[in-house]
């Protein structure tokens, strides 16, 4: 019992200096039909979420197409979701240049 409540407070952790409208690197860890989860090193112990409608100005049919499981990728942080969780979005960030899309 001890060891689920401590997942659970580590679940909940992350850092508090990373802001909303910044771009970071991140590690794409797992995909699903919906989005991917990914990993970045401001927040190491909360994976943030990139759903698959941040991932192209069009309809992607399958995250696959766009993302790579293992990879590391730019993406810009949109807001947080209900569990504090770091919602992302890969098609706010041009990946040659790293730049916000939406500043130019």
């Amino acid at each position: 019992m001890e060891e689920k409540k401590k997942m659970k407070i580590n679940r909940g952790e992350f850092n508090p200096n990373i802001e909303v409208g910044k771009i970071y690197d991140g590690k794409v860890v797992k995909i699903l039909n919906s989005g991917a989860f990914v990993e970045f090193p401001e927040s190491p112990k909360k994976d943030g979420f990139v759903h698959i409608s941040q991932l192209a100005n069009y309809r992607v049919e399958k995250v696959e197409d766009i993302l790579k499981e293992g990879e590391t990728y730019k993406f810009k942080l949109i807001g947080f979701d209900f569990s504090r969780k770091p919602k992302l979005s890969f098609k706010a960030v041009d990946q040659a240049t790293g730049k916000d899309i939406e500043e130019r």
